[in-house]
């Protein structure tokens, strides 16, 4: 059939990608998956796909394996190979063994659209042209398989919830409210119901506390030639850049009341002035708002408006800090591990239990932002090729102590608790620093430093 949407297997025996891939290829393109090269091979024994994206490192039958059986389809298939960095010789490899190309973990966006568009228009002449949706930051292009995206299995698992949530109100034209604590992956939420919308336009940012009003007001609206002094030239504002895409307004409750006025006049008739001018500007966009505070507190307080908090919460999602998702901090630390060790050239491949163990005890009160900045502070310094423990940083030695150790009377007190600690272990220890630092798992130097801010 002429109009048919071309066919795709995706295989891959990690359930997060392998998921999320198929959930944002589907948009385009009718997408069956395999959870393993086996599962892979019979589903091309009994269906014609026109390309397979297969992960190249599977046990049992591998992604070479699910290449020859690809190849001896009498309709075959283009295949695209997924590999981490470590493997790209491997992925060569298979590129000479008949693969169109291949793609390295974590898999962006836009290389991943431009790959399958250039396979479908070499496969088949018969087959509709697919085009690749303009990129215009490459920077700021989403990362499909990003760290951040964990899919637990569970649908009970609270992150589950929030991804379902995600996906479901994606195709509308809602806006999203995103609640958490700084660091928790509101942004990375935000685009990812942005990558699963049927939106055409871009994904556009906007950190609110980052700016002053006057300066937000401008980054918002743009200005006209001559609005003020040094406006040499006119400027489009976000507003005009997100038309039929996303603005993302992240930290908004920092907006200043007379900005949160303009605002809700700009979602309440998607049109606008730009700054020094007369002309209305309608704008498409679909907003998505981001804040670790408690808006609603703030309403009661007079400090934000309640029309405009209204407006903004037609859909809450409430991402929970990574403390309550420890279960997902093995899998971070892997897929991190995996960008900061390609991102730097370096040969490392994993971390010994014992230092994820010392990882997953710690309460991270900066969330996956603080997880991701500790692992690419470890594989930075690290001279190993598996991480061991000695890599993990000092400070996140007693934090994880502590985590562990934290009196059940009042679990939320961690200064007290660390200085009582620290008062056990050199009792313990007769008042011999250097052996209650070892004790605690921190340095002297960390213990003195400590020790200067107990009474």
């Amino acid at each position: 059939m002429a109009d048919a949407r071309p066919s795709l297997l995706v295989v891959d025996d990690e359930f997060n990608t392998r998921e999320t891939l198929t959930v944002f290829l589907r948009r385009k393109y009718d997408v069956m998956s395999a959870g393993n090269g086996t599962e892979a091979i019979k589903l091309l024994q009994e269906k014609d796909f026109d390309l397979v994206l297969t992960d190249l490192r599977m046990p049992e039958a591998d992604g070479m394996s699910v290449l020859e059986a690809a190849k001896s389809k009498a309709r075959r298939p283009k295949c695209v190979m997924l590999t981490a960095y470590g493997s790209i010789s491997d992925a060569v490899q298979a590129m000479k063994h008949g693969a169109f190309d291949f793609i390295t973990k974590p898999i962006k966006l836009s290389k991943l659209e431009e790959v399958i568009a250039a396979a479908l228009n070499k496969t088949d002449e018969s087959l509709p042209e697919v085009t690749a949706e303009p990129a215009v930051d490459k920077k700021e292009t989403s990362v499909i398989a990003a760290p951040e995206i964990v899919l637990p299995e569970s649908g009970n698992d609270p992150m589950r919830k929030v991804y379902d949530t995600a996906l479901a109100v994606a195709p509308s034209r809602s806006t999203v409210l995103l609640l958490g604590e700084s660091g928790t992956g509101k942004e990375v939420i935000a685009r990812f119901i942005h990558d699963n919308s049927h939106r055409t336009g871009l994904f556009v940012a906007v950190h609110c506390a980052a700016l002053s009003a006057s300066l937000l007001e401008d980054e918002l609206f743009g200005h006209e030639r001559g609005a003020f002094t040094n406006a040499m030239a006119m400027r489009r504002g976000r507003f005009e850049l997100a038309d039929h895409g996303t603005l993302f307004l992240d930290e908004i409750g920092e907006i200043d009341a007379a900005t949160q006025v303009k605002l809700l006049r700009v979602l309440e008739t998607r049109s606008f002035e730009r700054l020094g001018g007369n002309e209305t500007i309608k704008s498409d966009f679909r907003l998505i708002a981001a804040t670790n505070r408690d808006l609603k507190a703030m309403v009661d307080a007079g400090e934000f408006r309640e029309d405009l908090y209204y407006r903004l919460s037609v859909v809450n999602l409430n991402l929970p800090p990574l403390r309550e998702r420890r279960d997902e901090i093995a899998r971070l630390t892997e897929a991190f591990i995996q960008e900061f060790a390609a991102e730097n050239m370096k040969n490392i491949s994993g971390i010994t239990p014992d230092a994820l163990q010392l990882l997953s005890a710690a309460p991270w009160r900066g969330n996956i932002r603080e997880l991701r900045n500790c692992i690419e502070r470890m594989v930075v310094l690290s001279a190993n090729e598996i991480l061991q423990k000695t890599d993990v940083p000092e400070d996140l030695w007693a934090d994880a102590f502590l985590h562990v150790n934290t009196p059940e009377t009042d679990p939320l007190d961690i200064g007290s608790n660390e200085k009582e600690l620290i008062r056990k272990a050199l009792a313990e220890c007769n008042g011999n620093r250097a052996a209650a630092a070892r004790k605690l798992g921190i340095s002297r130097r960390t213990l003195y430093r400590k020790l200067e801010n107990i009474e």
